[in-house]
């Protein structure tokens, strides 16, 4: 079989990963790259040994699949002129900017018999498929979402919301398999115009209360996701790949000579085994698969949409609940 010529549009620091990562899989020709930063793109070129195309219908014609990794604002009309072109896409979170877009483009990806992969890279973090394993026999009662980070380096360019807690949009749409019922939510602007800080509350028919925290102006950074369960209480990180389960906890007062009292704790944890697979080679490997084996993707359109969705119902809540207040007297250094 021939190796699946793929190519990545845009090659800053998100596409610079994807180059690395198709460089190193022996069932692909990194076939090319398309950077409006010609010197973004003459980088990759000279440390991958790929063409730079000078157009994106350029690189489009020498490829089977690409990555588009660019600003969420150009990922409708890119992703239409890779389908339009028969090119198969991974497209980088979010989907589209706009919920319009999301929705038009769902259609013409479907109708087009291509894989059209959008990248919610935790769906392919080892940890949270190990997690999924270990939830899968459990009575679900809560579940508590916590992704935040340091205002640098977070991308100011949209709010927290559409940055940072649509991973755990997705990821809850993904362990429940249904929609909210109801959601509450309430936000905090700190440096601008966007939002920064922002919690949600969602309810769901099937029972597990959840709770979504996002947050860009923290100095560490956290991605956790911690579950209660009938008889089982779950720690999740997801940065530092680790599981604990713990089963069974009971506290007592002993009493021992001369009339002294001790507290004795006991509990059951178990320490989950995950593998250490980089997320991001996790999903471009599972890509590339997709292609060649012609199936359905996992992330598909309709699941980036979906995402999109409730970050625009989580937003409206926050417009509703009374003015986001806006932290004018006491800002946050940067």
């Amino acid at each position: 079989m021939k190796p699946l010529r793929v190519g990545v549009i845009g090659v800053g620091r998100m596409g610079f990963h994807h180059c690395r990562i198709y460089s190193s899989l022996h069932q692909v020709d990194f076939a090319g790259v398309f950077d409006v930063d010609h010197r973004a793109a003459r980088k990759v070129s000279d440390h991958y040994h790929v063409p730079i195309s000078s157009t994106i219908d350029e690189l489009l014609e020498e490829v089977d699949a690409v990555s588009v990794a660019t600003p969420a604002i150009s990922h409708y009309e890119l992703v239409m002129q890779c389908i339009a072109n028969g090119v198969h896409v991974l497209v980088e979170k979010p989907f589209t900017e706009t919920l319009e877009e999301g929705e038009e483009l769902t259609r013409i990806a479907e109708a087009s018999g291509l894989v059209v992969l959008v990248g919610h890279i935790e769906r392919f973090n080892p940890t949270y498929i190990e997690l999924k394993n270990v939830l899968e026999d459990m009575s679900l009662l809560a579940i508590n979402f916590r992704r935040l980070s340091p205002y640098q380096g977070s991308n100011t360019d949209v709010d927290v919301v559409q940055d940072l807690m649509i991973h755990d949009l997705d990821l809850v749409l993904d362990l429940i398999h249904e929609e909210p019922i109801s959601i509450n939510a309430t936000g905090l602007k700190v440096f601008n115009e966007n939002l920064d800080h922002a919690i949600a509350q969602l309810s769901f028919t099937s029972n597990p209360m959840v709770t979504l925290t996002a947050s860009r102006v923290t100095e560490q950074k956290i991605r956790a996701i911690d579950v209660t369960a009938r008889g089982a209480y779950v720690e999740t990180d997801l940065l530092n790949k680790s599981i604990s389960v713990h089963r069974r906890s009971f506290g007592e007062y002993l009493n021992q000579n001369y009339g002294n009292v001790k507290y004795h704790q006991e509990s059951i944890v178990e320490r989950i085994l995950v593998p250490p697979i980089e997320p991001l080679f996790g999903e471009i490997e599972y890509f590339v698969n997709c292609v060649v084996e012609q199936k359905a993707p996992c992330v598909s359109a309709r699941d980036g949409t979906e995402a999109l969705r409730w970050v625009h119902e989580i937003r409206k809540t926050i417009d509703q609940n009374s003015g986001i207040p806006l932290n004018t007297t006491n800002p946050v250094n940067r």
